[in-house]
């Protein structure tokens, strides 16, 4: 079996508290053919002396213009040089298998563009829904840890747009399954790529906030304005208590 050359790109900025659990995630894999791209925007704590101290299995990237998360995750994509793009924020980790399981599925299904594995978030996520893609969020399992993606597919669809603050993952998402039409596929329910921990950017977000950015992009990306807005009020209604 073709073993493919996995990239893993990990932001940071004063991550000291979980950096060293999400290196030695990576070092413990059984598939070894990776590099793991860590991209630091000036910590100010003991994060890049942590992440130094793994210097020989690592690759770190002082990203001093930072402007942000997604910056750096396109700062991260720019300097990899992998087959296959992942994303792991500094407070997450891979389950040991992992990138062995990655690499079966790119490899047993020559077309694959992207992969979404199931992932342990509040409960285990699992499944990729793009059929209900134009009325919901949760058509796939997340982001960080569950998704994995050719690099040569990612580079036809573009780098994640920085008008976005919050969301930007999930423009990339409809650009690269409304527009460009890529194929994606997710794993069993029971192939688990590792734990989401709660307490990152997401869960800072004010919650309008993060409704008002998904309408943009929403729009941006060709849906119906009107459509969009129905979508907007009536998840408004069932958060009422996120709002108030």
């Amino acid at each position: 079996m073709k073993k493919f050359k996995i990239s893993i790109i990990t932001v940071t900025k004063n991550s000291e508290k979980f950096i060293k659990e999400n290196i030695k995630s990576l070092l413990s894999q059984s598939f070894k053919n990776f590099e793991h791209i860590i991209v630091d925007g000036n910590s100010s704590d003991k994060t890049l002396k942590i992440a130094k101290s793994f210097k020989n299995k690592i690759r770190i990237i002082q990203n001093r213009n930072d402007k942000g998360l997604y910056h750096a995750m396109n700062l991260g994509i720019k300097h990899a040089k992998g087959d296959i793009i992942g994303i792991l924020n500094s407070d997450d980790i891979y389950f040991k298998n992992t990138l062995k399981i990655v690499n079966q599925y790119f490899y047993y299904n020559k077309d694959l563009d992207f992969l979404f594995g199931s992932v342990y978030k509040h409960k285990l996520l699992h499944g990729f829904r793009p059929n209900i893609i134009n009325w919901s969020f949760g058509f796939y399992t997340t982001h960080s840890v569950g998704f994995f993606i050719k690099k040569k597919s990612q580079l036809k669809i573009g780098l994640y747009n920085l008008k976005y603050k919050y969301s930007a993952d999930y423009d990339l998402f409809l650009r690269m399954i409304k527009k460009h039409k890529l194929k994606g596929m997710a794993t069993k329910k029971n192939e688990i790529f590792g734990k989401f921990r709660r307490g990152g950017l997401s869960s800072r977000i004010k919650f309008i906030d993060y409704l008002r950015e998904c309408n943009s992009i929403r729009i941006d990306n060709g849906q119906n304005f009107f459509f969009v807005y129905i979508i907007f009020f009536i998840r408004l209604i069932k958060n009422l208590n996120k709002i108030f």
